[in-house]
């Protein structure tokens, strides 16, 4: 079965956002690949700066699904635009886990667009955009099941 990560950019705290979502879902990262680790090519140069920012890193959340992350490097014509067209959905086993999950991703969230409490869909649910500008919905069916 085909697997469906989630990939998300930055605008130069890719680090910064990875080593939080580490205190949120634990684990190691799966490998940090900076610019500065490309080879080098004459036709093609990397800024000092963009040298040390983040190409590449992933954090596996269950053995199913992992986030996987990049900067955008502005010289590549690349800048990470943050909205919400796209959320990243935890869909948790327990409400336990949908309290921690939300208590821990929402800290110094930017919106909080709904907080975690009951809705005629789910026994828990929120929605918000974290201090990096991630949409993130956590979700616990519970005895809404449909």
């Amino acid at each position: 079965m085909t697997r469906l990560h989630a990939y998300l950019n930055f605008n130069g705290n890719c680090e910064e956002a990875f080593q939080f979502y580490q205190t949120v879902f634990g684990g190691p990262l799966q490998g940090v690949h900076r610019f500065g680790d490309m080879p080098a090519d004459p036709n093609f140069s990397i800024s000092e700066t963009d040298k040390s920012k983040i190409m590449h890193t992933a954090l596996r959340i269950n053995e199913h699904a992992m986030i996987m992350g990049s900067d955008c490097v502005e010289s590549f014509g690349q800048k990470a635009v943050f909205g919400t067209a796209n959320y990243i959905m935890l869909d948790t086993d327990s409400a336990e886990q949908a309290r921690e999950l939300h208590n821990k991703l929402s800290v110094n969230a930017q919106t909080m667009e709904m907080d975690l409490g009951e809705t005629f869909f789910a026994e828990l649910f929120s929605s918000f955009i974290d201090q990096f500008g991630i949409t993130w919905m956590i979700h616990y069916e519970g005895n809404k099941t449909m």
